[in-house]
């Protein structure tokens, strides 16, 4: 299961990067068309989550996880095969359908890679499992990250071409189904679902009306105080999350004049932080499922923000595109990366122990769906935070100044983390 989860991110990443690092160095020329771009790739690879999660929880939830599992990566290949063609002919409608698709994929396969942690699990070792995941995962985004800018190449004529990572897609996504082979079983749970105790839960089975099926499971899910509480604290970090994805190569391009070396550092970075700070979180909470550092974490999270902002504020830029040397170079290139790796570190010590709630809050029975329900909500947030900011760069406003917006979300992510940790104890939980 860690294996093919860490295949499933890597490929994610590794054909994301490829296609953001090909379009906006190679395709596009214009400040404005870039920061758009990867605004709408964010969305188009978040809206599934918005429209499909209620039946992805359903499904995950009905009927053997792992059968699940093999048809999702089996179908992995046959959307790779449009992403590779997509790369290969530097067609940017083409790269946008296969990424859509793979949000689709990752909608189906996300529910369940939380869900069937405490099925394999006994509850004190959920965090610790938890907080693997989340490290693998980032630690997948970290290789497929810069394996994907490594693999676009820039001809002597100045030329971008994207062959090697076309062929990498496709034998990432055979790997991964290979892996899935091999996932053990994972039954739909009989364990009572009597904990939520609401009739418009929806029961094992399935829904296929999306709209219908979304609002109640959503609806039954966020009733519930803790769940209402956690599920909101993770929607505002991934929607910053979101923005700062979108913003980060052209934030290194336009601001601190770097070329796509610099633009795989910043997100390898970034993919380093969160996996250390989810294995912080681990070690301080040994093992116990808990609220209590995520208000602080939220904060130093802002901070690191703000300091890169000011930073970006400050730099003078390069005539032209610099590598990671001369980057490094300025006195303020290590400010950048220790503060980039701070936001990383303290969202994952912020993020991992609301999953980890979330999983072991309810029967064994529902967690696919309040994790499906956790997805919209999040994905719903996300949406909002790219059209947001695609509306925001129309109006002039900076890739700086984005950060600001960031900066001030983490006040909020503070507020919901200490609301959750006081509904935590009062609910009995540490």
């Amino acid at each position: 299961m860690f294996v093919t989860q860490f295949l499933g991110a890597f490929n994610d990443n590794l054909f994301r990067t490829a296609m953001v690092m090909l379009v906006i160095y190679g395709i596009y020329r214009s400040e404005a068309q870039e920061a758009a771009f990867s605004a709408l790739a964010g969305g188009l690879f978040i809206l599934p989550f918005f429209l499909l999660s209620a039946l992805s929880g359903q499904l995950a939830d009905a009927i053997d996880k792992t059968r699940i599992i093999r048809a999702v990566k089996t179908a992995e290949i046959g959307i790779m095969v449009f992403g590779a063609a997509g790369l290969l002919l530097l067609n940017v409608p083409l790269m946008l359908v296969a990424l859509t698709a793979m949000g689709i994929h990752s909608t189906f396969f996300g529910p369940i890679k939380y869900a069937i942690l405490p099925q394999h699990l006994e509850n004190d070792e959920v965090l610790g499992g938890t907080g693997l995941v989340e490290a693998g995962t980032y630690i997948a985004i970290l290789g497929g990250t810069i394996l994907g800018g490594l693999l676009v190449v820039q001809d002597p004529d100045g030329r971008y071409h994207a062959e090697y990572a076309a062929a990498a897609v496709l034998l990432v996504a055979v790997a991964g189904r290979i892996a899935g082979q091999f996932v053990p079983p994972a039954p739909p749970s009989t364990e009572d679902s009597g904990t939520l105790n609401d009739p418009d839960l929806p029961r094992p089975g399935l829904d296929w009306h999306i709209l219908r099926a979304s609002i109640r499971l959503v609806k039954a899910t966020m009733h519930v105080p803790r769940l209402f509480v956690a599920i909101m604290a993770i929607s505002f970090f991934w929607a910053m999350g979101a923005v700062l994805a979108a913003q980060f190569p052209p934030l290194v391009k336009n601001v601190f004049g770097g070329d796509q070396s610099v633009a795989t550092l910043f997100l390898a970075i970034f993919s380093v932080g969160v996996a250390t700070g989810s294995l912080i979180i681990n070690r301080l909470l040994n093992g116990k499922v808990s609220a209590r550092f995520a208000p602080i974490s939220a904060l130093l999270m802002g901070l690191c923000v703000l300091a890169l902002y000011l930073l970006s504020r400050t730099w003078t830029p390069f005539p032209d595109l610099v590598g990671i040397k001369a980057f490094l170079a300025e006195p303020s290139g290590w400010p950048v990366v220790a503060s980039l790796f701070g936001v990383a570190t303290f969202g994952g010590m912020f993020v991992v122990p609301l999953y980890a709630f979330l999983t072991t809050s309810v029967p064994k029975s529902e967690t696919a769906r309040t994790v499906a329900a956790n997805n919209i909500v999040n994905s719903g947030a996300m949406v909002g935070a790219t059209v947001l900011l695609f509306g925001m760069v129309q109006l002039g406003v900076s890739v700086q100044e984005t950060l600001l917006l960031v900066a001030a979300g983490t006040l909020v992510s503070a507020w919901l983390g200490r609301k959750l940790h006081q509904a935590c104890v009062a609910a009995g939980y540490p």
